[in-house]
């Protein structure tokens, strides 16, 4: 199926030849393959197909479509110059929040190899038609992980956070399965060592509502400060997410996840 540029942000993302892009995604029966293309006309193509288990419906994507953004045009025209964004929701709250938890206090960069050693050690593999790719770990095989398995790895630091999620998931998947993305926050939230920021990033990437996510933090104002230099943003996180939440008004979500996908594109030098 054809979509508009498609937002690899995901650190489950990887890039093959060609400009391809696969990942494998877990849902509650099912594993799935993404297969992300360029398409001739611009854009890209995306098959999705299911590796295995079987009656889930296919991850969901969305498209995010400037056009009628409103506001600041500072900011609004060069999201609106680099046309739609599309992007796949994370199916599994537990593949979301474990991948959130492995990007607390630490740079984007070594959140990314951390996750995929994580994976690729631990994980499931498959064969996606694009190339190898691994599933994250599930939470049963986190529970079974000795300490030294996340000291080889380097990731001592996220050793209690993710076996305390994996033991939420275990017994509360079913309930999160039903919430709203505001409930899903708050039951996220209450789990030990948790904190806003990794419930917020984790529910904004299972609901591509992007009003969930941190909005004030350093990506964002890192990315805004690029997109839009002339506008005297505020350092302070609270300061500027006041000032950001005011911008958007009721399009928080949408000027959030294309000034993140617009900093991924451009301003790392990176393309989606």
């Amino acid at each position: 199926m054809a979509y508009p540029t498609m937002m690899l942000d995901h650190p489950g993302w990887l890039r093959g030849t060609g400009g391809r892009a696969r990942r494998v995604l877990r849902s509650a029966n099912a594993v799935w393959s993404v297969i992300c293309s360029p398409a001739p006309e611009g854009g890209h193509t995306v098959d999705i197909a299911r590796l295995a288990g079987s009656t889930d419906s296919a991850p969901i994507v969305d498209t995010i479509d400037p056009t009628n953004l409103t506001g600041d045009p500072t900011v609004c025209a060069p999201l609106q110059a680099d046309g739609p964004i599309a992007r796949v929701r994370t199916a599994d709250v537990w593949e979301a929040l474990g991948t959130a938890i492995t990007r607390q206090v630490i740079k984007a960069a070594t959140a990314r190899d951390n996750y995929r050693r994580f994976c690729e050690t631990h994980g499931q593999r498959y064969d996606t038609g694009a190339g190898l790719a691994w599933s994250f770990p599930a939470p049963e095989v986190v529970l079974e992980l000795p300490d030294e398995a996340f000291d080889a790895l380097r990731m001592k630091f996220f050793r209690d956070g993710l076996r305390t999620a994996a033991d939420a998931a275990l017994t509360a998947a079913s309930d999160w399965a039903d919430m709203t993305g505001d409930q899903l926050v708050d039951a996220v939230q209450s789990i030990r060592r948790i904190g806003p920021w990794t419930a917020g990033a984790t529910v904004a990437d299972v609901t591509n509502d992007y009003s969930l996510y941190p909005f004030a933090d350093l990506a964002v104002r890192t990315w805004a400060g690029k997109l839009a230099p002339s506008v005297d943003w505020p350092k302070p996180e609270p300061e500027f997410g006041r000032v950001w939440q005011a911008m958007a008004g009721a399009q928080l979500s949408e000027w959030t996840l294309l000034t993140l996908a617009w900093g991924v594109r451009h301003a790392t030098g990176v393309a989606l």
